[in-house]
Formats: C-alpha cells, sequence, structure tokens
C-alpha cells in the first residue's frame, strides 16, 4: 500500500517541476561617457556603499571589508553581497528571501577606460523574467532603465565635479 502512494507522489512531484516555467533570463545593459579617467571615476562613485551618493539610497556594510564576500544592506531591507570585483569593476547578486520566487537577480558596475582621459560607466543587470507577465516584465525593464539611467547621470556629474 505505501510504495503505489510513494509513487504517486513521487510522479506528482515530478510533474510540478516539469510544470514549472523555465527560467528567462534577461539583460540590462546601460553605459554613460565621462570625461574624466576610469580610475578617477572609479574612485569617486566605485565603492559599494557610493551608491548612496548616486541613487539616494540608505546603505550600510553589515559584513566584509569591501572585496568579494562583502554585505551591502540598503534601505535596511536589500542585502546584496558582492560576487565579484576587480580594479575597476564589482558585482553582486541578491539573494534568496523566504516566501518569494528567485530571480537571480545580478548587478555589474564597472569604469572602462575609453583613453587616457575619458571613460565610461557601464551597469548590467540580469534578472529571471519567467515568473512575470509580458506587461510586468515591460513595466520593470522600463522601471530600472529609467532608475539606472538617472544613476549615471548622476555618477557622471560626480565623477567630472572638480
Amino acid at each position: 500500500m505505501r510504495l503505489p502512494l510513494l509513487l504517486t507522489a513521487l510522479i506528482a512531484l515530478t510533474a510540478s517541476t516539469l510544470a514549472a516555467a523555465q527560467p528567462n533570463y534577461y539583460r540590462l545593459e546601460l553605459e554613460l561617457a565621462v570625461n574624466k579617467p576610469a580610475a578617477e571615476v572609479w574612485s569617486k562613485v566605485g565603492g559599494y556603499c557610493d551608491i548612496s551618493e548616486w541613487l539616494g539610497l540608505d546603505c550600510e556594510i553589515t559584513q566584509g571589508d569591501g572585496g568579494i564576500g562583502t554585505v551591502r544592506v540598503l534601505n535596511g531591507t536589500i542585502v546584496e553581497p558582492m560576487v565579484g570585483q576587480t580594479e575597476l569593476s564589482y558585482g553582486y547578486t541578491q539573494p534568496v528571501v523566504e516566501g518569494q520566487y528567485y530571480t537571480l537577480y545580478h548587478g555589474f558596475l564597472e569604469a572602462r577606460p575609453v583613453s587616457e582621459t575619458t571613460s565610461k560607466v557601464i551597469y548590467t543587470m540580469m534578472w529571471d523574467t519567467s515568473q512575470s507577465s509580458e506587461d510586468e516584465t515591460s513595466a520593470s525593464i522600463e522601471r530600472r532603465r529609467k532608475t539606472f539611467t538617472a544613476a549615471l547621470a548622476k555618477m557622471k556629474e560626480i565623477a567630472e565635479a572638480d
């Protein structure tokens, strides 16, 4: 009696797993030219909590020393561990939150040299949109595009100020 019940449960579990939406990762990459060398730009906007200056969010480092593994908390609720770092860039993720669909959100900020005196700031985000309707996905993309285009403009303003 237990074996048929176990098999039924296993089949149901397998079917529900297969019925789940396949991930659909969306990448949004924004960039803006800056009239300063990349190292100078990065020194002004590339600190892990500099986001408070160019995006207007409260930022607190709750773990780490500013390198990979450092965790920042934005506005007291958004947790972002740093998962990658170079001399002029960093990448971060947002971990699983209980009760919410995990979108595998990752962001990457970079100051890239263009010449000895100019650079560009690049902000790239990636997340899974498979659990959202087409309208929700479009709205999310446009909201992020608007927010981070303004953030790039603020970074340019900060970086080019003397």
